[in-house]
């Protein structure tokens, strides 16, 4: 009988459900290999890190080559005691290594690792023996003091803290090479900001001219994305990121780099490394015609960076040049003001002329709101009221397909297997009723881009890491842990499914009415902000569709009722 098909049916889903659960406190999801908050966690020495002297290889060199003659380096690190000096801002905790005065240590206290230890800051940059991310600049070239080895500055402090009331904090470098030529490096930082800008001052007491280049580069091992998503290959980029000339914006994976990328030279520009949520950005002088290379080291670590021009401090002067380093979250308004096409690096695919309002109005939306799971569900209304007619078309023509299926079955059966006939008597029968077999495709076709490009930008958007909605979903970044809205999204689909036309392919019809349980087992690990919106937008798609079909079903019968 029905009713114990449909008691089998629920028992099964219901167990089902359990077993998802068991298997998710059975197999929880992986964490990210433990990041070391403590500085004394941070190697200050590796094998390989700088090569014993200049390789005349620049994919081998861990220093960009340039083609002068080595530098001399008076006051090299011996190798012992420490030499690292930390720095605290509001936003910011960065460890600073004087032996070439390279960061090696960034942590955000803003974003912490995980929700439920708001205590641990989210370490972006680091040094360990499972990781290596470290961002390092310095001076090359004819008289610069970075070579085979690195210079060793010195600081008047050990740790720096900008203190409340404060909103700026300098810490200060000194190194003087073998000549008497000062170098001092500046770290500047600001309240509220992840930009450091990091400048370089040279005076030169001599009677020769000095002479150098400039040179920024981040430095990555092949490590997992630890703020990756989960999701059936749902991941968002993980590597470097450059403008040029030919292409404001160029992405250039770990792979390509094995494949050996060619430098460009850019006036100013920029090189990133970005990863889901979070990004590291070393901005060049933009008076400069900068040139920028990737390549591998010997220990398998991957270095993205600049070389400026040679430049000269002539005798008895001074000169300075600065650049900026950005470590932090993908801020995109924050990444515009710094640098032309930054903004691009939060990566919408080829939509972000699209989804880069649509980010506008979710932002301008939660400013009032204050919840961004309201904020989404709000944002899709608005969304569905804009293409509120072209949904209106795409249904009532889907609708119609509904209402003239019985004829068609009709058709089916007097033709049989004559396809041209059925085809002929299908197509009159759709003039005769006034059907575009195609008015329900072409209205979706011209919404499918808008909705793409929404996905993306709840896929992108730092600002939904860790952030609530209500009852159990305390993070919209990551899966429903009970499988709640996916589930819905699920029902939702078949809803949907059961108010559009039922296929004539048997096969096809029978794919369709696998699909939402295909999709439901595919979203079931999607972020949960994602989730709520493909529910929202469905569930806004069944109430529209079964408005318009009751209005056309009861035009049908009234003009039915006035023929007879």
């Amino acid at each position: 009988m029905d009713y114990i098909k449909y008691a089998i049916l629920a028992g099964l889903a219901v167990v089902s459900y359990m077993l998802l659960l068991a298997w998710q406190d059975d197999y929880p999801p992986v964490p990210p290999a433990s990041t070391q908050t403590a500085e004394q966690s941070i190697i200050i020495e590796s094998d390989g890190d700088i090569p014993s002297a200049v390789s005349n290889s620049a994919v081998s060199a861990d220093i960009p080559v340039v083609n002068t003659p080595a530098p001399v380096i008076a006051n090299t690190p011996s190798g012992s005691g420490n030499t690292l000096i930390t720095v605290h801002t509001d936003v910011l905790n960065v460890t600073i290594d004087r032996a070439g005065g390279d960061i090696v240590f960034v942590s955000l206290p803003e974003h912490f690792t995980r929700l439920e230890n708001p205590d641990e800051p989210f370490v972006l940059l680091e040094n360990t023996s499972n990781r290596t991310y470290v961002a390092q600049s310095g001076l090359i070239g004819r008289n610069g003091i970075d070579g085979a080895e690195r210079a060793l500055y010195s600081a008047t402090a050990a740790e720096y803290r900008l203190a409340d009331g404060q909103n700026q904090l300098q810490v200060d470098l000194a190194y003087t090479d073998s000549q008497g030529v000062q170098v001092v490096k500046r770290f500047s930082f600001k309240r509220s900001d992840y930009l450091i800008n990091i400048s370089y001052n040279i005076n030169n007491p001599t009677e020769t001219p000095w002479n150098a280049n400039l040179f920024g580069q981040i430095k990555r091992s092949n490590h997992a994305d630890p703020t990756r998503t989960s999701g059936f290959g749902m991941a968002s980029f993980l590597g470097f990121s450059t403008t040029s000339v030919d292409d404001n914006y160029m992405k250039i994976p770990f792979s390509d780099i094995d494949s050996n990328v060619p430098s460009h030279d850019i006036d100013g520009g920029w090189v990133a490394l970005s990863q889901h949520y979070f990004i590291s950005v070393f901005v060049p002088p933009a008076e400069t015609r900068n040139s920028f290379s990737f390549r591998r080291n010997n220990l398998n670590e991957y270095i993205g960076g600049f070389t400026t021009p040679e430049f000269t401090v002539a005798p008895n002067s001074s000169f300075s040049q600065d650049m900026g380093f950005y470590a932090g979250p993908k801020d995109q308004y924050r990444l515009k003001e710094i640098a032309p096409w930054l903004d691009r690096t939060i990566d919408y695919g080829w939509l972000w002329f699209v989804a880069s309002p649509i980010y506008w109005l979710l932002t301008q939306i939660n400013s009032f709101v204050d919840n961004y799971g309201w904020s989404i569900l709000l944002l899709t209304v608005l969304v569905k009221g804009v293409f509120f007619k072209l949904s209106a078309t795409s249904y009532r023509s889907m609708a119609n397909m509904r209402r003239v299926m019985p004829k068609m079955n009709q058709l089916k059966e007097r033709y049989g297997d004559d396809k041209m006939k059925l085809q002929k008597a299908t197509m009159e029968l759709y003039k005769k009723e006034k059907i575009n077999p195609f008015g329900g495709c072409l209205p979706m076709l011209v919404q499918m881009p808008v909705f793409i490009a929404l996905y993306w930008v709840l896929l992108e958007s730092v600002e939904l890491r860790h952030a609530p909605w209500l009852l159990w979903i305390n993070d919209l970044s990551v899966m429903d842990p009970y499988f709640v809205l996916p589930l819905l999204m699920g029902a939702s689909m078949y809803v949907q499914f059961m108010l559009n036309p039922t296929p004539q392919d048997p096969m096809q019809a029978k794919i369709m009415k696998f699909m939402p349980v295909v999709m439901t087992v595919f979203f079931l690990w999607f972020p949960a902000g994602l989730v709520l919106y493909w529910l929202a937008n469905s569930v806004l798609g069944i109430a529209q569709q079964w408005y318009i079909t009751r209005k056309i079903d009861s035009e049908y019968e009234a003009k039915e009722a006035a023929k007879s």
